[in-house]
């Protein structure tokens, strides 16, 4: 019984165990119970007894035996006890097995890992034959009965420790708890030669009646067996507690008084102090997670308030915490969403749970995830035991509702097959497949419309009639094919009662109704003005399909989905699906088709008509573009012919021409060579010589005939000019250098007066077009909000088609304006009009010729709506710069803007940096515009086109991210984690000679495409526009006057800024940003690419204003005269 207990199974009988024990299985699981870091499962052979049991014993039975004895070895029960293999496997003997399993259950109960063996005697009797019989079989085979009674007083002198001193400690506390006196037992029991542990002075009353009921108990045995045994088999510790008894006791104590701490402060409330009252060894309770200490609190406290005498025993306790400890990792497992260890938990058989299914713990797992997330979003932080059970309760209820439709849905797809309408009805209303709105009246179509469903699944898939049967519909198919039938029947029964009441109207002469019942029945949308028409034309469609027949019925069929019959008797107004027996359909009413392709075909001919005549003009446009195209297609095969006959004529003259080219010039190239310092000592000389003579000659012949040549010129051009005139006046073709000498005496023709208004027109629709393009994109992007608010329920549609509808009747009443402008002219104004348009037109030429007012006027708007007062106001006061004349008033208003920002707000040189100058901002505003973006990709866009195509640059000037790459790049290379640290500073990244040799490596490339850059914008400095040089002067000057005191270089810093830093910089930085490169649909930079961008535009930005790397960047220290050499270049 002592073993069940531990081992919690039940063993065979009394008269079976002997030979149950032989296998060393139950030996092996006792192990396991004691020792569990040494024996586990895995370890056990034949841990079911399968093999056992199918064909007896086999050697490696003889392997938990071993297991056996090593696990008491490692808890140090000494060797005396141990039996060897073949004692147990032979039954060699059997009672020394027995003997070491008594002494096991006083030595572990010593340890606190397991309770006492009972002591039998005088509940079992054995008469004097069976223990003579017993005592001739051991006899026999040698073996003398071992003495059970000696077993404490042995387990004393075989441990390590002073037997003299223990034996008297002993003695003292056995004769102390006879005195009854609780402080000298204590006393006793604190002594350190009974190598007792966890005495609790505060519990020497307690101690004291329990070790005192205890020895009572050892002396009433006592008394039993002083008849039984002889005087020399008696031990010393028979009526004596022995010191592992007594240790026994304490622990029973302890664990009382450990369970009654856990009960009070469960009652308080007290995570905490619950938390570390189940921790405490004394309470011999299940592993306890610290993290889940408030799931322990309201889980156990919830358990004493159900228990009757509100307090929690050790058994229950014990249950609870390790059922409580498996939910906690559970949780655990499931906040990390780790699928195996959820599915182990489960399984786990100390959480208890109920029902489980093994081929479902998948599903388990994905339910109890989401269940979770949700208990997460709601505030709960774990699943309790009961939840969990739900769940697994809720997923095979669920499982099983799906194994039942399963069921339901093989029957629906038999009666399918079988092609019985009724018997396919039956099966759709069974409650286990749970199919919605299945009408009984529409039985016939629910068998066509599934029938065709599944014969079309099987042609989907290739199947052969063979294999139709395995072909099954599945639930969401039919319900489907049921909605699809419903709705069949339901637009056929409309479209039935709509040809009746049409034929009736028709027959009637009645037109009144027609439009209503087109609208209402077929859904059609039909036009007001087409009524006549509509009827016109059904009557005729109906006039030549009447006949004289009597024999009609009332009975129209109907095709549904041009694959089933439908039939209406239009005057029961009954419609069904099964065809009527003896019954003709009406053929003298039109059909549902025909009025529909009647009356879509009037309204499509009244709609193109409307069509044509509201677009007349966009068809013209549409024919010349069609024309267009197909002009500039033949323009371009051609081309592309003339083109493919090229290269072969081309590649053979640049050869040739290659060739001669070379030829000569190495020719001359080694004639030159050899005669280089005599050919350019002569040329200097005789060019001097000759250029000084002639100068000289000239200048003396001039001053001596000063007053002649001027005679001689005024004459030459007189002369000239009445040859000039003669041939003016005379010549019927003069040449145009003469007519530009005396175009300012010719009068101007009415022609010249059309030209220039014509200009001067163009000039203002352009403009009027920029603004209007400018209010329809603000209105758009409006719009864009208004839906955006729509999506997000912000606002509703009503709100939006609201906002529609003003967009369109401000652009009606915009376009009605600009035509009635442009129909009435100046004429059209009344006198008011043109008093006020004429104070307008002296009012924008005194702000255009004056800049000075607006110069003023800019600094007055807030800082947040400069860029809109510029772009409604000023940009188009001056026309947006469309002519030389507007340009250079709008340069002009810059310039004075500049100089008065400069003299009212900038109070040091170096505000114009760190500030954000409104003037600097428009004027590189209006440079970025469709010129300047024009230089600008003229300026950058090959240099920078070839830094994003060179696959091979990479520059990393940090030393961090540098060491982390060579440190990546070496557990690539060895397959093994680097012993360096990841995560280092830049100066102990830079104590490595690798990362200083990428480090360096990478500088040079920067210089070199720094240099390409740079020659870019050298090169083309005369392509920069007009007005960002013309600005850079104004700024320099303007500083330099209000600042006399600043050095050169300052000043050409804040230039340089404006230049560079303000101007080109972005475009470098962000290509794609200012269309300084092509690029694809949803295309993007490549981070590499772009972190190359962002190096050389810092080295740029650092030369142009001769910045150096300091502090931070010191590592970069080798580019400072790289820097300061590009400084002055950019001088």
């Amino acid at each position: 019984r002592w073993m069940e207990v531990c081992l919690e199974e039940e063993l065979p009988p009394t008269t079976e165990l002997e030979e149950g024990l032989r296998n060393g299985v139950y030996l092996a699981k006792l192990a396991k119970f004691f020792a569990p870091n040494v024996v586990s499962d895995k370890k056990i052979y034949d841990v079911e007894q399968a093999r056992y049991k199918r064909s007896g014993l086999h050697f490696r039975h003889t392997d938990n035996t071993v297991q056996w004895l090593r696990a008491m070895e490692s808890i140090g029960l000494p060797k005396i006890f141990y039996p060897e293999t073949t004692d147990v496997y032979d039954r060699k003997n059997i009672p020394r097995m027995i003997y070491c399993i008594h002494a096991l259950s006083l030595y572990l109960f010593k340890l606190g890992l397991a309770p006492q063996i009972q002591d039998l005697l005088g509940k079992v009797d054995f008469t004097e034959e069976e223990i003579s019989n017993m005592r001739k079989e051991l006899e026999k085979y040698g073996i003398q009965m071992p003495s059970f009674s000696k077993i404490g007083g042995i387990l004393a002198s075989e441990l390590s420790v002073d037997e003299a001193a223990l034996h008297a400690a002993v003695i003292a506390i056995n004769e102390a708890i006879e005195k009854g006196v609780a402080e000298q037992t204590i006393v006793t029991l604190r002594n350190p030669n009974a190598m007792l542990l966890n005495v609790d002075e505060d519990l020497a009353q307690d101690y004291q009646n329990e070790l005192l009921e205890a020895k009572r108990r050892k002396e009433s045995n006592a008394r039993l067996k002083n008849g039984t045994i002889s005087e020399e088999e008696r031990d010393v510790y028979e009526e004596l507690l022995t010191q592992a008894e007594i240790q026994g006791n304490i622990n029973k104590i302890n664990k009382l008084i450990a369970v009654d701490n856990i009960n009070t402060a469960i009652r308080n409330c007290d995570p905490s102090k619950t938390l570390v009252a189940l921790m405490k060894p004394e309470a011999q309770l299940p592993v306890v997670h610290s993290f889940a200490a408030a799931v322990y609190q309201t889980e156990l406290f919830n358990l004493q308030q159900q228990s009757a005498v509100n307090y929690l025993a050790h058994d229950e306790l014990s249950v609870a915490v390790e059922m409580l400890s498996a939910v906690v990792l559970l949780n655990q497992a499931l906040e990390n969403k780790d699928i195996l260890m959820i599915k182990n938990h489960l399984r786990n058989p100390c959480i208890g749970f109920n029902n489980l299914e093994e081929e479902n713990f998948q599903r388990y797992a994905d339910t109890l995830l989401s269940i979770k997330s949700e208990a997460s979003s709601q505030g709960q932080d774990y699943l309790s035991w009961n939840d969990i059970q739900n769940c697994i309760d809720m997923v095979n209820m669920q499982i099983q509702e799906e194994n039942e439709r399963i069921i339901a849905i093989g029957h629906i797809n038999e009666a399918i097959d079988q092609g019985n309408p009724e018997k396919t009805l039956e099966t759709l209303l069974l409650p286990t497949a749970k199919l919605q709105d299945v009408r009984p009246v529409n039985a016939r179509h629910y068998q066509d419309v599934l029938h065709r469903a599944k014969a079309q699944k099987c042609k989907v898939r290739a199947l052969t009639v063979a294999a139709y049967e395995s072909a099954l519909l599945w639930l969401d198919e039919i319900q489907k094919g049921i909605s699809d039938a419903n709705n069949n029947m339901k637009e056929a029964e409309i479209l039935a009662v709509g040809t009746s009441m049409i034929n009736k109207s028709l027959e009637k002469g009645d037109s009144q109704p027609i439009l209503m019942i087109l609208q209402s029945k077929f859904g059609l949308r039909v036009v007001p003005e087409c009524a006549e028409t509509y009827y016109r034309n059904l009557s005729e469609a109906k006039k030549l399909k009447a006949r004289e027949d009597s024999n009609e019925s009332p009975w129209i069929k109907l095709v549904m989905k041009n694959m089933y019959d439908y039939y209406y008797n239009v005057e029961t107004e009954e419609g069904t699906c099964v065809v009527p027996e003896g019954v003709v359909p009406k053929a003298s009413w039109l059909t549902g088709e025909e009025i529909q392709s009647i009356v879509g075909q009037v309204t499509a001919d009244y709609n193109r008509q409307q069509l044509w005549l509201a677009n007349e003009n966009l068809i013209v446009q549409l024919q010349a573009r069609a024309r267009g195209f197909l002009v500039r297609k033949n323009y371009r095969e051609r081309k592309a012919y003339l083109r493919n006959q090229e290269p072969s004529a081309i590649k053979i003259q640049a050869f040739w021409k290659g060739f001669k080219q070379r030829k000569s010039y190495i020719d001359r190239l080694k004639v030159l060579q050899g005669n280089v310092a005599a050919i350019v000592k002569i040329q200097s000389w005789v060019k001097m010589w000759l250029a000084k003579r002639a100068y000289r000659k000239r200048l003396q012949y001039f001053k001596d005939h000063n007053d002649e040549i001027v005679k001689i010129q005024a004459f030459l051009r007189a002369n000239k000019a009445r040859e000039d005139y003669r041939t003016l006046i005379g010549a019927e073709n003069p040449p145009l250098t003469v007519l530009r000498k005396f175009a300012y005496l010719l009068d101007q023709s009415d022609l010249d007066f059309q030209e220039e208004l014509e200009v001067t027109r163009l000039r203002e629709e352009v403009v009027t077009k920029i603004r209007s393009n400018q209010q329809l994109e603000k209105d758009l992007n409006l719009m864009d909000i208004k839906i955006g608010l729509l999506v997000k329920n912000r606002i509703t549609l009503q709100d939006v088609v609201l906002h529609s509808k003003k967009l369109n009747k401000k652009s009606r009443s915009q376009l009605e304006e600009m035509v009635m402008v442009d129909k009435q002219g100046i004429k059209g104004l009344s006198k008011e009009r043109r008093k006020k348009l004429e104070a307008y037109q002296h009012l924008f030429y005194l702000l255009q010729t004056n800049p000075t007012y607006l110069a003023k006027l800019i600094f007055q708007m807030p800082q947040n709506k400069s860029t809109k007062f510029m772009d409604t106001v000023i940009f188009t006061l001056y026309n947006y710069a469309s002519n030389q004349r507007e340009e250079y008033l709008l340069l002009k208003l810059f310039k004075t803007a500049l100089e008065e920002e400069i003299n009212s707000k900038v109070d040091q040189i170096q505000d114009i940096v760190t500030g954000n100058p409104t003037v600097i901002k428009m004027v590189v505003s209006f440079n970025r515009g469709a010129r300047g973006q024009n230089t600008l990709r003229q300026l950058l866009a090959l240099v920078v086109k070839e830094i994003m195509d060179d696959k091979s640059l990479i520059i990393n000037t940090s030393p961090v991210d540098v060491y982390k790459s060579w440190v990546n790049q070496l557990e690539m290379q060895t397959g093994e984690a680097s012993k360096l640290p990841y995560d280092v500073t830049t100066e102990q990244a830079l104590t490595h000679t690798e990362v200083v040799n990428k480090l360096e490596s990478s500088i040079q490339s920067l210089r070199a495409v720094t240099d390409k850059v740079l020659t870019s914008i050298f090169s083309s400095l005369n392509m920069m526009p007009y007005g960002m040089r013309y600005i850079a002067k104004v700024l320099k000057s303007s500083l330099h006057e209000k600042f006399p005191d600043a050095t050169e270089d300052e000043l050409l810093k804040i230039v340089g800024n404006l230049l560079y830093y303000r101007y080109m910089n972005p475009a470098i930085v962000a290509p794609d940003g200012f269309d300084i490169i092509d690029m694809t649909a949803g295309g993007q930079i490549h981070p590499d690419q772009r972190r190359n961008l962002g190096c050389v535009a810092k080295v740029l930005q650092h030369a142009a204003s001769n910045k150096l790397f300091e502090g931070e960047s010191e590592h970069l220290s080798s580019m400072n005269t790289y820097l300061s050499q590009t400084y002055q270049k950019f001088r």
